[in-house]
């Protein structure tokens, strides 16, 4: 096992900046996601990790040793791609004994090493078959557990299930966790899906154009988000935004939208009349009767079975509710919104921070 920091990190291809001065620690042990849209620099920042990538400025450390201008193959990290990356001519046995054969270690050794992940993963039955006798879920398992055998102080992982079908993520993301719980090996995981980040790290890190917006516990984040960009990335479904003004009187908050006085906690920053981002999250707002609420109209009715997602129109703006069970309401039915004004989030227009 082993700590992880970037100092300072830049990555430039040409004229154009991809990442922008990034600096975070990961303590031993530790499993850190990083998570993003498409194009944040969270991969290339992996790929500089591992040594695919030059790094432009800054430096990375593995306990303490600058690793900038070492090979990849001296880092003593282990890297688990999107694409599998198996070689199709050899057995499942021969996939994950590859790199310690490079490495000449001993047979024995090697053997062991194999057995052991095999047994981890419930590979036994499978080694002497081909990657194209195996199904997806098999190929990425194969994978972690060519990893597993080298024995590294970090484990990477590129957007590894992207290429599942929605059951076998989930079945993947609890494997890699108690895989990480297990092993305890420092892991750094890419993924633009935030529920991959959310139910598996005990960090994550939220990128956007190549700086870092927050990092924290998956907890903290959806609680918690630094600005809008975070407050409306994590989470599913996304967090309600809309505009108004900041009103305080007598005690009581509330934000005025459209006619709407939309309650906030009494404690909240900012000043009278300021402009703000009101967020609140589909979770937190509850049903009741016409005209004991926030008036609203139903748009359209998602059953999901344990639960129900609603979009519902106040005014022009429409927003998502999620309520736990089933309903009745139909589309076009008028319902009332109970909302926690400590549950309200609000964000300064201009720059997206929180408030409060």
């Amino acid at each position: 096992m082993a700590s992880v920091a970037f100092q300072k990190i830049e990555k430039s291809f040409g004229r154009v900046k991809i990442i922008h001065g990034i600096s975070f620690d990961i303590s031993d042990g530790e499993f850190v996601v990083l998570v993003g849209p498409s194009g944040c620099g969270k991969s290339t920042l992996l790929r500089m990790l591992a040594g695919l990538e030059d790094i432009s400025a800054g430096e990375i450390s593995i306990d303490g040793r600058v690793i900038n201008e070492l090979d990849s193959k001296d880092r003593d990290i282990a890297m688990v791609f999107q694409s599998y990356a198996l070689y199709p001519h050899m057995t499942v046995r021969d996939n994950m004994a590859f790199s310690l054969k490079l490495r000449r270690a001993d047979a024995a050794l090697t053997s062991q090493r194999v057995g052991d992940a095999a047994r981890i993963l419930n590979l036994e039955l499978l080694l002497d078959r081909f990657p194209r006798e195996l199904s997806g879920g098999q190929r990425q398992r194969v994978a972690m557990g060519r990893a597993i055998v080298r024995d590294p102080k970090v484990f990477l992982f590129d957007e590894p299930l992207s290429n599942l079908d929605a059951k076998l993520r989930v079945a993947m993301r609890a494997e890699i966790k108690a895989l990480h719980q297990r092993l305890k090996t420092t892991t750094v995981y890419v993924t633009h899906d935030q529920i991959e980040a959310m139910t598996m790290a005990d960090r994550i890190v939220v990128m956007n154009e190549g700086i870092i917006e927050q990092i924290g516990t998956p907890l903290d984040l959806f609680d918690h988000p630094g600005n809008l960009f975070v407050a409306q990335f994590i989470g599913s479904p996304s967090m309600n935004v809309f505009a108004g003004e900041l009103h305080q009187a007598a005690g009581r908050s509330w934000v005025q939208a459209e006619g709407i006085q939309w309650p906030v906690a009494a404690t909240t920053a900012g000043r009278e009349g300021q402009a703000v981002h009101y967020g609140i999250r589909p979770g937190d707002i509850g049903i009741t009767a016409p005209g004991t609420g926030i008036d609203a109209r139903v748009i359209v009715v998602e059953p999901t079975g344990a639960e129900t997602e609603l979009l519902l129109e106040v005014g022009t703006s429409r927003f998502i509710v999620v309520l736990h069970g089933r309903t009745q309401v139909q589309p076009d039915d008028l319902v009332g919104l109970q909302i926690d004004a400590a549950k309200a989030h609000l964000f300064e227009q201009g720059s997206g921070k929180r408030l409060g």
